[in-house]
């Protein structure tokens, strides 16, 4: 009979070990039953998930309509012992922490839901739904999304692989293919072993797996289902990630200072440099503007009950309207997102690139504090995609380039009135005025000023000699003067 351990030894218990994690990412060959029964079980974890994300708006904000919530607000942030004491104490006062939501999760996976996920899985779905309560109570985040049935739940994991959602490696005598395993579906992983990333990442020790589900461009595209989803696995691996040789690490030290669109490198040795974000990104707006208006006519086809006479949406005050989508319109909509998905990952290429290369230069980088948030609040006119195709809208003013002066038609018109009266005597109230001209892209643009322009164009309404409308001096318009005007 073994002897218990005395309580002194039972509560000092060693500390987490952290190591380091990587990821790596491997395609799924999913057949169609597989690929039905891994829908259901997404979509049982989105009602699960919406079910604790729901206990827990409810629990953040009875705790935060107590008084004692305030009180402790009001605390002065020098004081930081007597501040966390008091919010810890609200917070386990009305079960508002990770465990609390884990204890919840255990009260609502029941009947069909617990079908079709375990108990790890229903901790880590309310570890998801904590985190994006907690943005919330901290004030990182005005709210929260509950998943709609049109969105669903895209991603799923485990804590372990060793029960549930887990990733199994056969071993090299045997064939080294692997699969995940989820219930009583086993999906093959397609292993490319002579890529060096995918053998460094599997010879290291496998923490989780992650089930990941993305769109495709239609389901007729290779790896899609009957529903145009593609499905992948993450696995968390303990250790660094692979560096290739290609890729070498300097060990200069880099002042870098970040704008909107740029960044500058100054480094102690090598040589500065200003670079634009994503200079070889080209994306077509125009094309993308022109499937969101097909978009738009598809949605009022189906949906004409939704607009009133004048073409406007109907206004139901808290009743949300019931919209409608064809066939046709899914067809364009996923169009528009093969776009943005190929766009997106373009970037995401470019911006990886750019980090070798700041990384090739040097090891230490040093940033000054800004705040990019305040960035994407300013809202500047211009895209993330600096480099684009000179577009052109259309205004009340008429078809004029992008960013440019509407009132050069305007301006043109009113010069084509003065030039019919240029045989006539000059006018006595514009003596003192100047003409000038400025080139653009588009067409010359021509203004009235008082200051002298470096190009001017000859024309009979205009003194050569001084560049005045009018009068100058006893000089009429068109004829040599002295360049001194009279003031008449």
């Amino acid at each position: 009979m073994s002897k218990k351990k005395p309580k002194r030894e039972q509560s000092e218990k060693e500390p987490r070990r952290t190591t380091p994690t990587f990821l790596l990412e491997l395609p799924l060959v999913v057949y169609e039953g597989q690929a039905t029964r891994i829908r259901g079980h997404l979509e049982a974890g989105r009602a699960f998930y919406n079910a604790v994300l729901s206990e827990g708006q409810q629990r953040l904000r009875r705790m935060q309509a107590d008084p004692a919530w305030q009180a402790a607000r009001a605390i002065p942030r020098t004081q930081k012992q007597e501040r966390r004491a008091a919010f810890s104490a609200l917070r386990e006062q009305y079960g508002f922490s990770e465990y609390g939501l884990h204890e919840a999760a255990k009260r609502l996976r029941t009947s069909w839901i617990a079908e079709h996920l375990d108990a790890v899985l229903a901790q880590t779905l309310a570890t998801r739904a904590y985190h994006a309560l907690n943005r919330v109570c901290l004030g990182k985040a005005r709210r929260v999304r509950f998943r709609s049935r049109g969105r669903g739940l895209s991603s799923i994991e485990n804590k372990r692989n060793d029960t549930g959602l887990r990733f199994v490696l056969e071993p090299p005598e045997e064939g080294n293919r692997g699969w995940l395993i989820w219930k009583d579906d086993q999906m093959p992983a397609v292993i490319d072993w002579d890529d060096e990333v995918v053998a460094h990442g599997l010879r290291h020790h496998i923490k989780y797996a992650r089930l990941i589900r993305r769109p495709a461009s239609s389901p007729r595209a290779q790896g899609a289902d009957c529903q145009g989803y593609r499905y992948f696995v993450q696995l968390a691996c303990e250790g660094v990630p692979h560096r290739k040789q290609k890729h070498a690490v300097g060990s200069d030290t880099i002042g870098a200072d970040l704008g909107p669109s740029t960044i500058a490198l100054v480094p102690r040795e090598a040589e500065a440099s200003l670079a634009v974000f994503c200079e070889e990104l080209a994306p077509n707006a125009q094309a993308i503007r022109r499937l969101q208006r097909r978009m738009e006519r598809q949605r009022r086809a189906a949906n004409p009950d939704n607009y009133d006479a004048k073409g406007r949406i109907k206004k139901q005050g808290k009743k949300r309207l019931k919209w409608k989508t064809s066939k046709s319109y899914e067809r364009t909509r996923r169009r528009k997102a093969t776009r943005e998905r190929k766009l997106a990952a373009h970037r995401k290429s470019l911006h990886g690139r750019m980090a070798h290369q700041i990384v090739a230069v040097g090891n230490t980088v040093i940033l000054e504090k800004l705040s990019y948030k305040a960035w994407q609040k300013r809202g500047t006119a211009r895209t993330r995609d600096v480099c684009r195709d000179a577009q052109t809208h259309r205004c009340k003013h008429g078809r004029h380039p992008d960013r440019s002066s509407p009132a050069a038609s305007q301006t043109l018109a009113v010069l084509s009135r003065l030039r019919t009266a240029r045989q006539k005597a000059a006018l006595p109230a514009l003596a003192s005025l100047s003409l000038w001209s400025r080139s653009r892209a588009a067409r010359p643009l021509y203004g009235v000023s008082g200051l002298h322009a470096l190009n001017r164009p000859s024309d009979p309404v205009m003194c050569s000699g001084c560049h005045s409308l009018g009068k100058c001096g006893g000089a009429l318009a068109g004829r040599a003067c002295t360049g001194t005007p009279t003031g008449e």
